[in-house]
C-alpha cells in the first residue's frame, strides 16, 4: 500500500516557483525558447511570435484536460475559474450532471473525457445530516470517491480527492500534521476518512488535500453566509471554544493547480494561515461589511445542541508543502477582506 506521505521528488519541477511540468511554461535561451518537450530555433520568429512564447499567450501544444466532479459547489466553482485561467481545458460536471455515487455513470463519464487530472470537489457540508444518515454519509464521501478513483486508475489519469480536518478527533494541542493518527468522533470525519483510504487503495496516482472551513461566495456554510444572515436581520451565534482555521476557496484552488503541476503525489494539508474561532470570524466579517452594529451572541459549541461532534482544535500545517518549498497561504483575515468586497 502507498504511503499517503510520499513525495516523488523526480517529479517535483519548479524553477523559482514556476511550472516546468505544464504545457505552456517556456524559457529563454539565447537563440532559443526551450519547452519540456520541444526545441524551437527563433531564427525567422517575430518580436510579436517571441513575446507571445515566452508569455504563454501561444502554445505548444493542446491544454491539459481537467475534469472536475461537483463543480457546482463553492470550492467546484474556484477550482474551474482558476484552471479556465491558467489555460486549462475544463469539463466541469455538477451533481445534476452526474452522481459519483453511481459507479456505472461515474465509470462512464471519466471513459468519455480522460482528464489528465480529475478534481473530486463532491462534498456536503451538513455534519448532522450525515450522524444521522450514515449511509448516505458513506455513499457519497467513500463510496463515490472509490469509484472515481478505480475509473482513473484505468484510464491512467491522476486524481485530487478533498478531505476535511474532521478526521482528527480535536484532542491535539497546537497543529496537526500528516503524521498525526486521525480519529474522528463523527460520522462525516468518519466517511472522509474512508474515502481518503479509498482512493488510496484504487488509485494509480493521486493527491489527496484535507482542508478546514472553507468560505467563498456562494458557500452554504456560516462562513460564507453571515454576512448574508445579517442583512435579514437573523439573529447570530458565534462559536467560541471551537478552533480551526477559514481557508478562502479561490486560494486552495489556486494550491490545488500548483500541487498538481509539482505531480508530487500524497497527503496534503491546505489551508489558510492563522488558526481562529467561528466567532472571531465571524465577527470580523461583519465589522468589514459595515455590519458592527450587529449583535453577534458569543455561545459554546454544547449550548447550540447538535447531533454531530466536532473536534475542539482542528487546526493543521502540511509537512510536505514545507518540503516542497511552498510558500503559506495568505492568513485568513487578508483573504476575508477580499471575500467582503464580493459579498
Amino acid at each position: 500500500m502507498r504511503d499517503l506521505g510520499h513525495i516523488d521528488n523526480r517529479k517535483s519541477r519548479t524553477l523559482q516557483g514556476v511550472d516546468r511540468s505544464g504545457p505552456t511554461y517556456m524559457e529563454s535561451r539565447g537563440s532559443q525558447i526551450v519547452s519540456d518537450s520541444t526545441l524551437i530555433d527563433i531564427g525567422n520568429t517575430s518580436d510579436a511570435e517571441l513575446s507571445a512564447l515566452a508569455s504563454g499567450e501561444l502554445r505548444l501544444s493542446e491544454p491539459r484536460t481537467a475534469m472536475i466532479t461537483g463543480a457546482g459547489g463553492l470550492l467546484g466553482r474556484s477550482m474551474r475559474a482558476r484552471l479556465l485561467e491558467s489555460g486549462w481545458r475544463v469539463v466541469p460536471l455538477t451533481h445534476a450532471e452526474l452522481d459519483i455515487t453511481c459507479e456505472e455513470d461515474a465509470k462512464r463519464a471519466v471513459e468519455n473525457n480522460r482528464p489528465a487530472v480529475l478534481i473530486n470537489c463532491v462534498a456536503t457540508a451538513d455534519v448532522d445530516r450525515c450522524e444521522v444518515e450514515p449511509e448516505w454519509a458513506y455513499a457519497v464521501n467513500a463510496s463515490g470517491p472509490r469509484f472515481l478513483a478505480r475509473a482513473c486508475r484505468e484510464v491512467g489519469s491522476e486524481i485530487v480527492h478533498v478531505s476535511t480536518d474532521y478526521v482528527f478527533d480535536g484532542s491535539k494541542e497546537g497543529f496537526y500534521t500528516q503524521e498525526d493518527q486521525p480519529n474522528s468522533p463523527s460520522v462525516y470525519g468518519k466517511s472522509k476518512l474512508a474515502g481518503e483510504f479509498a482512493v488510496r487503495e484504487e488509485a494509480e496516482r493521486f493527491y489527496i488535500v484535507r482542508t478546514s472551513w472553507l468560505f467563498g461566495s456562494g458557500g452554504k456554510n456560516f462562513g460564507s453566509r453571515v454576512i448574508e444572515y445579517a442583512r435579514k436581520g437573523a439573529s447570530l451565534k458565534g462559536v467560541i471554544d471551537q478552533t480551526s482555521i477559514p481557508t478562502y476557496a479561490p486560494d486552495l484552488a489556486g494550491r490545488i493547480e500548483e500541487i498538481i503541476n509539482l505531480r508530487a503525489h500524497g497527503l496534503y494539508q491546505v489551508t489558510s494561515t492563522g488558526p481562529t474561532t467561528w466567532f472571531e470570524f465571524a465577527r470580523l466579517a461583519l465589522d468589514l461589511a459595515g455590519f458592527d452594529k450587529v449583535e453577534l451572541e458569543p455561545v459554546t459549541r454544547a449550548e447550540l445542541n447538535q447531533r454531530a461532534p466536532r473536534p475542539h482544535n482542528s487546526a493543521m500545517r502540511c509537512l510536505i508543502s514545507e518540503k516542497l518549498g511552498l510558500l503559506p497561504l495568505r492568513h485568513w483575515k487578508e483573504a476575508l477582506v477580499e471575500f467582503v468586497r464580493t459579498c
